[in-house]
């Protein structure tokens, strides 16, 4: 079947399943009822929508809206790791755990290099940022602070948010049992997580690598092979959000406020025109939200080729969907969810 034929069977499956229940988790039995906890796995130092992200879970958690349990860094380098703490420590978060990947891919792509900007100084020669945390070579490994966090939580409660690569999760299906767990790392994802949601994947029409899942393979292949498939997978292609687009320019005249801002600093000190846009908030806001602001595939599941690219088949048991491009209304009201957490 070829792709094109295969995009007009999903539109119309789509359609089908409109009227059936859009919940992410497919077992209501003892479903966790309360606000999503939330684990966020980044590739924080590259591309600035991992900040801007982040910067929605904050606000979420400060209304009541979820619980950010912890961020997983998977892209290495204790300087990445420090742009986090930098992020939790000012918007009001020290106390939400880091942990770092120190075996993962070597030497990834970065877009904009801003891991820097967490060494800012003032106008005085003093660190503008403050931080939480003194010794990063202290932080756990990401899939050890994975295993600590769900452990501790109620079965079938966690909703994991991928920005980024798979390194991390990769090796927490790979894990056995520790000090947190007698669980293994796949009966521990099936026992704790609700869901995740994934910004990657190409769908559609186009067969083409997922550029998160290209830059490693190796761990992105692990991912797919282990993951649980009783635990459901929202993709957030590129497309999803590509039309969102937050300017440089706007970045800096919503937070005209202060210049002692991290994210307005990295927009002040780097080359942020560069295409960007907001994709890896798309994942978040469905994951706190829900379904309901968004259009998404029918039910199916997904292949990942050697090539790192993402076949998906139809399957009305499938664990997996992955979420469509919205109109020029919907653009602008996601644009205006970000923009809200800057504007003070």
């Amino acid at each position: 079947m070829n792709r094109k034929i295969l995009w007009v069977l999903v539109t119309i499956f789509t359609l089908i399943c409109t009227a059936l229940p859009t919940s992410c988790s497919r077992d209501k039995q003892d479903e966790y009822a309360g606000v999503p906890l939330i684990i966020y796995d980044t590739d924080i130092g590259s591309s600035t929508d991992d900040l801007f992200a982040l910067e929605m879970l904050y606000r979420y958690q400060n209304e009541g809206r979820c619980r950010l349990l912890g961020i997983v860094v998977d892209r290495e380098g204790e300087q990445n790791a420090a742009f986090a703490d930098v992020m939790n420590t000012y918007f009001g978060h020290g106390d939400v755990p880091v942990g770092l990947v120190r075996d993962g891919i070597k030497h990834p792509m970065v877009w904009i290099d801003y891991a820097h900007v967490a060494d800012t100084k003032d106008g005085e020669g003093q660190p503008m940022f403050s931080r939480s945390t003194a010794n990063y070579s202290s932080l756990p490994d990401g899939w050890q602070l994975y295993r600590r966090l769900l452990a501790a939580q109620p079965d079938r409660s966690v909703s994991i948010v991928s920005v980024g690569f798979v390194t991390c999760l990769a090796q927490l299906l790979s894990s056995g049992a520790d000090e947190y767990s007698s669980l293994s790392g796949v009966e521990l994802v099936r026992r704790k997580v609700k869901c995740i949601y994934l910004q990657g994947g190409v769908f559609g029409e186009a067969i083409e690598p997922g550029f998160n899942f290209a830059q490693g393979i190796k761990f992105a292949k692990t991912f797919f092979q282990y993951w649980p498939q009783e635990v459901d997978m929202v993709f957030s292609p590129m497309e999803a959000g590509q039309e969102v687009e937050y300017t440089p320019n706007q970045v800096i005249a919503d937070v005209s406020w202060t210049d002692a801002h991290p994210i307005k600093q990295v927009y002040m000190q780097c080359d942020c025109n560069t295409g960007q846009r907001m994709w890896d908030v798309m994942p978040v806001i469905q994951a706190v939200e829900g379904d309901a602001m968004f259009s998404l595939s029918g039910r199916g599941s997904v292949m990942l080729t050697d090539k790192a690219e993402t076949i998906f088949t139809l399957s009305a048991t499938g664990n997996c969907r992955y979420q469509l491009p919205g109109s020029g209304a919907w653009t602008a009201q996601m644009l205006e969810k970000i923009r809200a957490a800057n504007i003070n």
